[in-house]
């Protein structure tokens, strides 16, 4: 379980084109005091289901950009629960450029166990165009001193950036793989009002993804992080009120369950690779799923199964959902008894 705290752009240098903090992060105190830490972490204790396993998390802005004493002083309102065992660790995000050796003696001595680190992408121009303002060797660099010190490090991605393209993502895709991240979150980019993107938007000088075209590139990825062990721990933005107000959003493929639309694609995908397989095909068949995986392989309203059977001229599909069946995994039971399988 992971208890979050917003530190809205506190420590950014400047402000990425895309950004708006405050829609992301939604309703939040903008000081977090020692009493705004301990009465929210005492309540998320008191509803949590198990006592293991759960981080106090500071996400957005640039934890280690900030200035020494007030990183010192945000960890020292989350010490008494470290101390005392309530919770496991603590868990920051931040810049590439904002990482080296002295600020993680510090994040260390704190109970930091995990780094998430705003990559986005790795190609330089995309990154420029973005003004991020580091490059790709500072993720490189950062992810080395990260995994050396012992850091869980993780990355975020988007996808649709200015000046990024299908070949382009999958690069930063490879690249990333390549060096061996704990986790990945990948979420398309979204045209949020008051930002430099909104102003580029409006004048036509950049063009959003479209649903499907973000949901096929986040698939694309997945697929690709899963095959070399590396899990994807979020897709898409997580749902604000500010982000549901009128005018809060003015482009781009944001859907409230964007990672359940990836995967129903995904599942879909598998579903249908296994029926292409077989040389004859009866009007019947039937599937065995994992509880948690049904609703990606059904699709919203049905929508994977419908499409399924009108594809392959099916009168019928069933689902039986298995407990003992692998998650990411799919089987097409035969009547022969025999199964043929798939997995993400």
């Amino acid at each position: 379980m992971i208890i979050p705290f917003f530190i809205n752009n506190r420590g950014c240098p400047h402000r990425c084109i895309f950004c708006n903090e405050k829609m992301i992060a939604g309703d939040r105190p903008e000081e977090i005091t020692a009493s705004y830490i301990s009465e929210t972490v005492n309540l998320f204790l008191s509803k949590a289901s198990h006592k293991k396993n759960i981080q106090i998390a500071f996400y957005g802005g640039n934890f280690t950009g900030m200035d020494r004493a007030t990183q010192e002083r945000f960890l020292s309102y989350t010490a008494p629960f470290i101390e005392n065992g309530s919770v496991d660790s603590l868990r920051i995000s931040t810049r590439p450029d904002a990482i080296d050796e002295e600020r993680l003696v510090l994040l260390q001595a704190s109970g930091v166990k995990a780094v998430e680190i705003g990559v986005q992408s790795m190609d330089d121009e995309v990154l420029e165009r973005s003004k991020r303002g580091h490059t790709a060797a500072d993720v490189i660099r950062a992810v080395a001193i990260l995994k050396e010190r012992g850091f869980e490090t993780g990355v975020h991605l988007m996808a649709g950036l200015p000046g990024d393209n299908e070949e382009r993502f999958n690069r930063t895709v490879e690249e990333i793989i390549a060096l061996a991240p704990a986790s990945v979150r990948i979420h398309p980019v979204i045209v949020f009002r008051d930002t430099e993107l909104a102003e580029m938007f409006t004048a036509g000088e950049y063009k959003p993804l479209s649903i499907d075209d973000a949901v096929c590139l986040c698939k694309e990825a997945v697929k690709k992080f899963q095959a070399a062990g590396i899990p994807v721990i979020r897709l898409g933005l997580q749902t604000t009120s500010e982000m549901e107000q009128p005018g809060g959003i003015l482009a781009g493929p944001y859907h409230p369950a964007f990672g359940a639309l990836v995967y129903e694609s995904m599942f879909a995908d598998m579903a249908i690779s296994l029926l292409s397989e077989k040389k004859t095909l009866g009007t019947k068949i039937v599937f065995r799923i994992s509880p948690q995986d049904v609703s990606h392989l059904r699709g919203h309203r049905n929508r994977n199964l419908k499409s399924i059977m009108e594809r392959f001229g099916l009168d019928d599909i069933t689902v039986i959902s298995d407990p003992q069946q692998m998650r990411g995994e799919i089987s097409l039971l035969e009547n022969d008894g025999c199964t043929l399988q798939s997995r993400i």
